[in-house]
């Protein structure tokens, strides 16, 4: 079995890349962020000029970045799927290097992660940032800077963990779907089967009760569950 995780309100308590954004960007960043919501721009052209907007050396990024909290139960639900065999993968429409940074500090850093990719302008004056969408395709319908139904493996039974707009895409591919927030709306309204959970706590609990039937590649039942 492999798990799949969202980051930026999934595991972190906040949006990493938000939180950086207010406090190093130039306030310009708001006015790209109103063109996506608009519809004006697709969220990996968003990304893209809001990270150049971004000033400071890394060391006052990395002190930015060890603010943001993460959710409490998700080191013990790393443990759990580690004691059992489960790999992990973050998956995220994020920056590479926020969400490394940020797991680090959570003792985490070694689970991997499929983002985009964050560079840093070495000879520049000041520090200056720009960012790379490696994990993108154009055919994707999320039309995010990363394309999360690719990185998705072909083997089963697939765990995806998830609560925004850029988990839309793949949210009818798993076998077992955990959503809350946008994502939990999205599945609703077409009709997905998914487990709504608030927390990793909780969510552990609830795969840890689906585990035999998931592991049997039986059928889950096709109602909306609430953890």
């Amino acid at each position: 079995m492999q798990v799949y995780c969202d980051f930026d309100g999934t595991i972190s308590l906040d949006d990493a890349t938000d939180h950086v954004l207010s406090r190093l960007a130039d306030p310009q960043w708001e006015t790209v962020e109103a063109l996506w919501q608009e519809g004006a721009i697709d969220s990996g052209e968003c990304m893209r000029r809001q990270v150049a907007m971004i000033r400071g050396e890394r060391s006052t990024l990395d002190a930015v970045l060890d603010e943001i909290s993460i959710d409490p139960g998700f080191a013990s639900f790393v443990q759990f799927c580690a004691a059992r065999n489960f790999p992990i993968t973050i998956v995220s429409d994020g920056v590479d290097y926020f969400i490394k940074r940020i797991l680090q500090r959570h003792s985490l850093g070694h689970l991997p992660v499929v983002a985009n990719l964050l560079i840093t302008d070495a000879a520049a004056r000041a520090a200056s940032y720009k960012l790379l969408s490696p994990h993108s395709d154009e055919g994707c319908k999320a039309t995010s800077g990363v394309c999360k139904c690719r990185s998705l493996g072909a083997l089963g039974p697939r765990v995806y963990v998830g609560d925004g707009c850029s988990d839309f895409c793949v949210s009818d591919k798993p076998e077992l779907v955990f959503a809350k927030g946008k994502l939990a709306d999205f599945c609703d309204d077409r009709n997905i089967p998914f487990v709504a959970y608030q927390g990793f706590e909780d969510l552990t609990l609830s795969l840890r009760a689906a585990l035999p039937r998931l592991l049997n590649r039986e059928v889950l039942p096709r109602q909306h569950a609430a953890a």
